[in-house]
């Protein structure tokens, strides 16, 4: 998945940008509780943005 691809899904799903690390953007799902951080490459994999939305 693309960068930009997985960021308008996981801001759309309602999770808020926190802020931008050295290699690394923080997300978290106020939902859910949970933070996660999406790293600055092209492709991503997918599990990333599910482990944000998804409960557990």
């Amino acid at each position: 998945m693309k960068r930009n691809d997985l960021i308008r899904h996981l801001l759309k799903c309602g999770c808020a940008f926190i802020r931008e690390g050295a290699n690394h953007s923080v997300f978290f799902n106020p939902l859910l509780r949970k933070t996660s951080t999406v790293p600055r490459h092209n492709e991503i994999e997918n599990f990333l943005g599910v482990k944000l939305i998804e409960k557990k």
